[in-house]
């Protein structure tokens, strides 16, 4: 089993915390994960169990009652039983009780996310991060970079090997998988099992069938601003329909959007966010995209790139031990900066991505406006190219390799 860096962040919560949600897509590992630390008096229950699912669903209160310490594996199969634990909690409050995962957003849920409040902390697992598939420990990319300084730079030029990562992605068992014909069998299955049941687990969906579609249609606009009424007005839906069904699409964490960044000393900013996928397989087999494609054209490429380096810098910020929001930067000259990075003293980083191995002065025109805007705040601006070496292009301004993400 890869050794995922999150273990340690859950171990720590369940030393003070008394309900631990790790929460992330179908897929990404979770089970695996929490079963490496069952027993010692941890019991395990999953709810894609049938018979515990339809205890959980008749009777929450009498599942948990008399359960001590316990997983509870993809409770959003049972949303009342997170009640039930709170009631459980709150008599019995001794740290590390309930570890639950979670493979949709239930702190979209108002009722649940009031209930639970200070007593659980949610922890994210996405799929595998490089440095995860590498064996190699966190990366101190977004450490350095807070810090002004430049991160160490990693491999050498990666070349073709970077479309084939990229492409890869992160689910564990698309990974396992060599042939490029197989990885898209899985993925089409995964879309279809996500459809048919996760999506009636949080949802009422009158058009079920327009989901698979409207996912595929999202992947054509994944990087892009979003535009619910042209991506709907090709399926025949409304605007509210798609923003609806995209919104269940962000709670099985499939994607995500990127809110803009905004400043009082520019006036002239887009206010529009983007949408991104949370995990560059999974875009590139909706988009039919392979190696060889790529190599054919690669004119497809740089949006699931972007897509990589957005899943990378979220389970970069999940392993940090500190609080990041995300957004993007993009003017009415449309000069943009992919993802802006703050943390919670109020600094910025700025990140834009390139899929090629050259990076000029211009490239660095967002970058600029917004160390301009951001002022003292500004610790670091990069672009981030395929290349070995780290060039200076100014005062914290830098083209940095993509390998600096796992180090």
């Amino acid at each position: 089993m890869l050794t995922r860096h999150s273990i340690h962040t859950i171990e720590e919560a369940l030393q003070d915390t008394r309900v631990v949600l790790l929460a992330g897509p179908r897929q990404s590992g979770k089970t695996t994960l929490v079963r490496s630390l069952a027993g010692n008096g941890r019991a395990y229950l999953t709810l894609d169990d049938v018979t515990t699912l339809a205890a959980a669903q008749a009777d929450p209160a009498g599942l948990i009652r008399g359960l001590d310490q316990v997983i509870i594996d993809e409770v959003q199969r049972a949303p009342d039983l997170l009640l039930a634990i709170k009631e459980s909690v709150d008599r019995d409050a001794r740290p590390g009780r309930f570890l639950i995962t979670g493979s949709a957003n239930l702190m979209t849920l108002p009722r649940i996310a009031d209930s639970l409040a200070g007593r659980m902390e949610v922890i994210r697992l996405l799929p595998l991060a490089q440095a995860e598939i590498l064996a190699r420990p966190p990366p101190p990319f977004l450490a350095s970079l807070f810090a002004g300084q430049l991160p160490p730079t990693g491999p050498p030029r990666l070349g073709a090997d970077l479309v084939e990562l990229v492409l890869a992605g992160g689910y564990p068992e698309a990974l396992s998988r060599k042939r490029w014909a197989r990885r898209q069998d899985w993925y089409d299955n995964y879309v279809n099992a996500i459809v048919e049941r996760d999506v009636r687990d949080i949802a009422n969906i009158d058009q079920l069938e327009h989901m698979p579609r409207l996912l595929r249609a999202l992947a054509a606009h994944s990087g892009q601003l979003i535009n619910h009424a042209g991506i709907g007005a090709s399926l025949g839906l409304s605007h509210v329909t798609t923003q609806k069904y995209t919104s269940i699409f962000e709670q099985l964490f499939l994607v995500r959007r990127l809110p803009p960044w905004h400043n009082n000393e520019l006036k002239r900013l887009t206010k529009k966010p983007k949408l991104h996928f949370l995990d560059s397989g999974l875009l590139a087999a909706l988009r039919g995209l392979t190696p060889d494609k790529v190599a054919a054209d690669r004119g497809a490429f740089g949006a699931v790139l972007e897509t990589f380096v957005y899943a990378e810098i979220l389970k970069l910020s999940t392993w940090a031990g500190e609080r990041f929001s995300l957004s993007h930067f993009r003017d009415k000259e449309l000069d943009e900066v992919d993802i802006v990075i703050e943390n919670r003293r109020g600094q910025i980083v700025g990140l834009e991505i390139k899929a090629s191995a050259t990076v000029r002065n211009e490239d660095f025109a967002g970058l600029r406006k917004l160390a301009a805007a951001s002022k003292e705040k500004f610790a670091f601006g990069a672009v981030l190219y395929d290349h070995e070496q780290a060039i200076g292009f100014g005062e914290r301004l830098a083209a940095l390799p993509l390998g600096s993400l796992w180090g």
